[in-house]
């Protein structure tokens, strides 16, 4: 089948991303480098591509796009184009997850000091008789909990920057305002905000005056989990 002249810009991108770096492009990275206004743009290009034969993806596996034809020739070659060069070690670990069931274990039930109160304004008198304060109370009555550092700066209005860890309560549905970490037409992860459209769409929204919402078809939407806690390093 014949393909648009943005269609075609965009499987070159993905065959010289591969090409260069050994992997598949991730749904940010291909906005950014093709100058596209959403990542539901993104998803529907992919979806021409797919259903065109000229790529192939692996659902439920991010970074999992594979060139199988090329213009000019015939869709679903034997030997697809993927990537020549060794994974990075994130990428390794990110595919074998994808391959096997996920073992979740139980956050260390770590105990600190509760030494007092801190107010941003006025002084707060501090409490005579410490307690403790133990990281499992964070998860306590929930289900099975994960950890996830979270990359970009999307969630930052919401107090979620680069480089946090999230705790995230293991869950396939969500109430509208959620922050959940959802999965887009099966191959790419996403913390967002979740609000159902009406009936068949889904409102994925960022916490970034800088950055557009996602609105999908609910269809194309898997929610992964819901986030229940922020840690923060410095």
């Amino acid at each position: 089948m014949a393909l648009t002249k943005r269609q075609k810009q965009v499987l070159d991108f993905l065959i010289h991303f591969i090409n260069r770096n050994g992997y598949s492009p991730s749904f940010e990275e291909m906005a950014e480098g093709l100058q596209l206004s959403s990542l539901a743009t993104v998803h529907k290009h992919l979806q021409v591509l797919e259903k065109k034969g000229f790529i192939r993806r692996r659902y439920n596996q991010s970074r999992s796009v594979e060139v199988v034809a090329i213009p000019g020739s015939v869709p679903y070659l034997k030997t697809p184009v993927h990537p020549g060069g060794p994974l990075l070690p994130q990428e390794q670990s990110s595919q074998a997850a994808s391959s096997e069931s996920v073992h979740f274990q139980p956050i260390p039930n770590l105990e600190f000091p509760l030494l007092g109160r801190i107010a941003a304004g006025q002084p707060v008198e501090a409490i005579s008789q410490p307690e403790n304060f133990s990281l499992g109370d964070l998860a306590s009555g929930k289900g099975k909990i994960y950890v996830l550092r979270v990359k970009g700066d999307s969630m930052v209005d919401d107090h979620i920057c680069d480089g946090d860890y999230i705790l995230v309560e293991s869950a396939e549905t969500a109430q509208n305002g959620d922050i959940v970490v959802a999965l887009i037409g099966g191959a790419e992860a996403t913390l967002k905000r979740f609000f159902q459209e009406g009936s068949d769409k889904v409102r994925l929204q960022p916490a970034n005056a800088q950055m557009e919402p996602i609105v999908v078809p609910a269809s194309d939407v898997k929610i992964q989990g819901r986030v229940i806690g922020v840690l923060r390093k410095y």
